[in-house]
């Protein structure tokens, strides 16, 4: 999948960046983004998010809420920081096709369900070092 293959340009969903404090890392971006940020807890995974919404893109905030061997963990790592770029689908399967046809390994157990809706995390980009995610969200959220 090149970029002349891909009409229109990719929208950017989200940019995820582990915290170690989810809510010292709300207060402190709070003067650059603004109230309110969304908040949501999924111990299913082991994560607490918080969400500002910018004009052009989400920042999520995550904070691993359950050891190293969450699922999250397992699939982020460890490292603070910025984690993932997240580009917006409006197919998850047939992106994680064309993407491993490119050369994009997708992770184990993925597509499935997210934070947002239905996603897929790659394998780390050797040449970029990007962990990269395609995400499609639910309706409720996306009604176009």
């Amino acid at each position: 999948m090149t970029a002349t293959t891909m009409a229109p340009a990719p929208y950017i969903d989200h940019i995820g960046i582990v915290v170690a404090d989810l809510d010292q890392a709300v207060e402190r971006l709070r003067p650059l983004f603004g109230i309110p940020a969304r908040t949501r807890e999924l111990p299913e995974v082991g994560l607490r998010v918080a969400e500002f919404d910018a004009a052009n893109v989400v920042i999520e905030l995550l904070q691993y809420t359950d050891g190293p061997n969450s699922f999250a963990q397992q699939v982020m790592g460890q490292r603070l920081g910025l984690n993932h770029l997240s580009a917006r689908v409006s197919n998850v399967e047939q992106s994680v096709t064309a993407l491993h046809q490119a050369g994009f390994t997708p992770m184990a157990g993925f597509p499935r369900q997210g934070a947002h809706g239905r996603v897929a995390f790659f394998e780390p980009d050797a040449v970029t070092g990007l962990l990269f995610e395609v995400c499609q969200l639910d309706t409720k959220e996306n009604p176009a």
